[in-house]
């Protein structure tokens, strides 16, 4: 059995150098997760989040659920 690695990425809006986080996102379908971390840290923890909950997550994202403004 083979166990398929993360394809990590990062957002394009990223390229400041600043905080930023990677996902691993070719692994929600097959599996359900969608690994995170922190993109200076590459051989750091790594957060496991479920797929439905980093879709919703986004999604509110993209809504503006979590602007402050």
């Amino acid at each position: 059995m083979t166990t398929e690695s993360p394809r990590w990425f990062k957002s394009s809006y990223s390229s400041n150098g600043g905080n930023c986080i990677e996902v691993a996102a070719n692994l929600a379908a097959a599996h359900g997760i969608v690994p995170v971390r922190d993109s200076k840290l590459v051989d750091g923890p790594v957060v496991t989040v479920p797929a439905a909950s980093f879709t919703a997550f986004v999604a509110g994202v993209r809504g503006g659920t979590f602007d402050t403004v």
